[in-house]
Formats: structure tokens, sequence, C-alpha cells
């Protein structure tokens, strides 16, 4: 929670200097100062130059979220034309954005005052709203009993279409802690609240986020560590350490990863060497992942799936998969299991039916579906099964998501079944996508013949990298596992033509 701008820029500046992947800094209401709650001003004693700042995080390849409400302080500037023009919900400091004039003087204040400055994305906090203040009010829709649920839909809709219309070639990002349905479409994510830091409170998380999901709203994340930390001793607090790098591993699984905490520093390093070292590895493997994620990402958009998901919608016929609470999907290709207990160095977890089976991602060793199995779960390793016939595509180390966009992608098979991936790319952050401005590469793996077919490569987008090279590995015990890249079994130099791949025997 910064509460400067030169703390805010010393700590996107240490994530450089120590190497850890980073792609967008957050910025919590503190910076309102004395002009008074989300009154859409920077304090100059604390931000001399707002705009400054954030040309100086685009300078260091850096995002910034800034933290915007939906309640105006009645007694801020903005606040007095508020309540002169009649757009608070009677009787509450909330907009009524159920009322399209109230939503359109809010979006054009945002759109001069914050927006102009270049910020990259929003997070709507409390939207509701908080502390239910709706309830025996009389919003323009109607009353707040009937409306509330409905609050953070037009929220959401309000930020969205404003920017979509005043910053057309920049994609909207929003994080908002409240949701109803449909809410996707105006580009929002949402996270589970202000919650404890507990091995209890981590496990709900696990439920939590798989109903959220599962609703058709696919992305969800937590405050990783938790929202309210054990104060200050928590910097050498050793349960908590252990705690929080077990919640980090499971972020990683999510469909976005944050790091939050309440009137505390939440930077990595302030927990000492072996939290550092244990995020970084688990940023590594997050910012390898990319190319799997990102076309993931895109067949959320374009077919309506969901990149995290309960077991029962890959596994729906066997019953003992529907019993799972703490295990789930991620993407087609991982099992993921997260250790939700203190001091363990093994875990049990159930192996869905698939014919093909399981293949640990950190040992290669195959397994059969339909069972439960103790895998080792050491520190630094959460339990994570690949479901035989998987192809994952993994990317460079980077520090930023672009740094390395010539790298080579090292494509991972997992034999054991016939298998499919469609690797999708486009510019990452304008909606060319919708005019069909992107590519698809098909990934086929044939088990019986052990051969990869690289298919021909389908559409193009402005700055696409038209020659690659493809690190081909066979996945096999102690061979093509973990986080560092492997030597490749194959190297393919791919120009755009399908490529035939033939395991050699022996590999």
């Amino acid at each position: 929670r910064f509460s400067s701008q030169e703390q805010l820029l010393e700590n996107a500046r240490e994530f450089r200097d120590r190497g850890l992947p980073m792609d967008v800094i957050v910025q919590d209401w503190q910076y309102w100062g004395k002009y008074g709650w989300n009154a859409m001003r920077f304090d100059e004693g604390y931000y001399p130059d707002p705009a400054k700042m954030v040309e100086e995080l685009h300078d260091m390849d850096a995002r910034m979220m800034l933290s915007v409400w939906s309640k105006v302080d009645p007694n801020s500037e903005l606040g007095k034309e508020f309540t002169a023009k009649g757009f608070y919900i009677p009787g509450t400091q909330w907009v009524d954005f159920f009322n399209p004039e109230a939503a359109a003087f809010y979006w054009s204040n945002f759109s001069e005052k914050l927006l102009s400055l270049g910020i990259d994305a929003w997070w709507q906090d409390a939207t509701e709203p908080e502390n239910d203040d709706l309830v025996g009010r009389k919003t323009f829709a109607g009353l707040g009993e009937k409306m509330r649920l409905i609050y953070p839909l037009y929220v959401t809709k309000t930020v969205y279409e404003g920017q979509r219309k005043d910053r057309p070639d920049s994609r909207v990002f929003i994080l908002t802690r409240s949701a109803f349905l449909g809410q996707q479409r105006y580009a929002a994510a949402t996270w589970s609240g202000d919650i404890g830091n507990s091995w209890e409170t981590l496990r709900r998380q696990i439920p939590a986020g798989l109903n959220f999901v599962a609703t058709g709203m696919p992305y969800w994340t937590t405050d990783t560590g938790g929202f309210f930390r054990p104060g200050g001793g928590q910097f050498q607090d050793k349960g908590f350490h252990e705690r929080f790098i077990r919640w980090f591993q499971y972020s990683t699984f999510c469909p976005l990863q944050r790091v939050h905490g309440y009137q505390t520093d939440t930077e990595f390093w302030r927990y000492g060497e072996q939290v550092e070292q244990e995020a970084k590895r688990y940023l590594d493997l997050r910012y390898r992942m990319f190319p799997y994620i990102y076309s993931e990402a895109a067949r959320m958009t374009f077919e309506g799936t969901t990149l995290m998901r309960p077991l029962v919608m890959d596994f729906a016929d066997d019953q003992t998969a529907l019993e799972q609470n703490y295990e789930y999907m991620f993407g087609p290709a991982f099992l993921v299991a997260p250790v939700l207990e203190p001091g363990v160095e093994s875990w049990e977890v159930y192996l869905p039916k698939a014919d093909e089976g399981w293949i640990d991602f950190w040992t290669g060793k195959p397994s059969k579906g339909g069972q439960s199995i103790k895998v080792a779960s050491p520190l630094e390793q959460i339990p994570l099964q690949v479901r035989a016939g998987s192809i994952v595509p993994l990317g460079p180390k980077q520090q930023f998501i672009g740094e390395k966009p010539e790298a080579p992608i090292e494509i991972r098979v997992y034999p054991g079944a016939d298998g499919r991936f469609v690797l999708y790319e486009d510019e990452g952050d304008n909606y060319g996508y919708e005019k069909g401005e992107f590519s698809r590469i098909v990934l086929e793996w044939n088990d019986a013949a052990q051969t990869l077919i690289i298919g021909e490569r389908k559409g193009e987008f402005t700055g696409m990298v038209k020659n690659r090279t493809f690190n081909v590995i066979w996945v096999s015990p102690d061979h093509g596992v973990g986080i560092e890249p492997t030597t490749a079994d194959a190297v393919v130099e791919y120009t755009g033509k399908a490529v035939k791949v033939v395991r050699a025997a022996g590999k």
C-alpha cells in the first residue's frame, strides 16, 4: 500500500533490480490525501507528478493499476458537484450508476482526471456496494433491495464503455470486489475480498474460486497471503512464510496472480531469502507458462471456456473426482492439488479416471488414473500432474510479458494419448483480435505414430514474429520436467508452414 509517488517507483525499481518478474504495480486509495475520498485527484504533497510517475513505470516496462471507488466524499470538490446534480443514491455517498446521466458524469471526470494520465488498469473496490448501503434506499432504477446485487455490473459497464470510447486502442482491465452475471463482458475480473491469512482461509479459496468461475466469469483471484496479516511480526514469522509460499504456489495456477495486504509492505524480499527465492521460482514458472495461459485465454474469449475449473467439467462420470473439493484443472493439461497444511513432505492426490493416465510435472513419472497416490511435496513443490497426451508450450523466463518476443518456445509433449493444442498469438494490447487480427498454430500429437504435427499458421497481425524456433521435448522420467528449460529432443525452425516431427527411437 504505497503512500507516495517515490515509494511506488522505488519498489518498482527494486523488482527490476532483483530480477523478479512483474507487469503491474497497484496504487491503492492513499493517493487522495487532502482532497477527500475518491476525489479523483492525487495529493501533490505525496504525488507531485502522477503523469510522470506513470511514464517512469512505462519506461520500466511496467503498468499501473489505480484504485477508484464508486463512493465519492460529498465534501470534496467533486462530491459537491454530485450532490448539486442529484447523482448520489439518496442518503448515501454512492454514485447512482443506474442513472445514465450520473454514470456519464462519473466517467467524464474519471476520463479527464485519471485516464488522461496514461494509467493502464482500474481497481473498482467495494462495488457491493460496501456495507450493503442500498438497503432501504431508492435508486434511479428502483428500490435498493431489488437493485443492490446488480450494482457492480453497472459500475464496470460505465468504466468499460467509457474507456472503449475515449481510449479505443488500449484494452480495458478492471479488478472488482463484487460481480453480477454477465460482468465478464466488461473486462472485469474479481477477487475474493478482504480475507484473513490462516490455513483454513487458504483452503476455502479453492472451492470459492471454482464456484465463481463455474458461473461463466472466468477471471478470479485472491489476495495471496491474505489481506489481514499477522502484523509487523509477519516478516520474521516462519509459519506465515510457509503459508505464504504455499499460497503463492496456488495463485500461480489461478487465472490472475497477485499479492496484496492490509497496512503492510508485501514485497517478497521483506520476508527473507527463502520467500523471495520461492516467489521468483514460481514467477518464472508463471511467465514461462504464458504461451499456454494466453492461448487458453483466447479460448475463453472465443469459445466461452474457463481456465481454472472444477473437475466436474472434465470428469463428470468419475464420482470420486466429483468429491474432490481442493483439486482442479488449470486448462486442459494441469491437475493442481495445492498443499493446505503446514509441515508436510507428501500430499495425497486423486488422479481422475482417464484412460491415458497422468504424468508428474516434477519427475515425469507416469501414473494410472482412477486412484489416489502420495506425491512428494516439499515446501518448494506444489503437487502438479499433467494429463497424458497434453501439449504444453512454454516461453522464456522474462521480467515482463513481451520482453523476449523472438525467444524459442519449448513444446513439451506428454506421451500416452493423442493430443491437440492451439497456440494463439495477437498484438497483446488492443482490440485487433475483434477484427480477426491474430494467428493460430494447431499442434497435434499422434501417440501411435509418435509424431507431432506443427500445423500451418493461420492468420496474421501487426508485429507478428514470422519465424520461430520450437524446441520439442518428449517428456519422460527426469526429462522435460520442472521449471527450467530442457535440452531439446528436436529443434524446429518454423516459418509458418506445416512441419512433421517424428520421435526418434529411444528418445
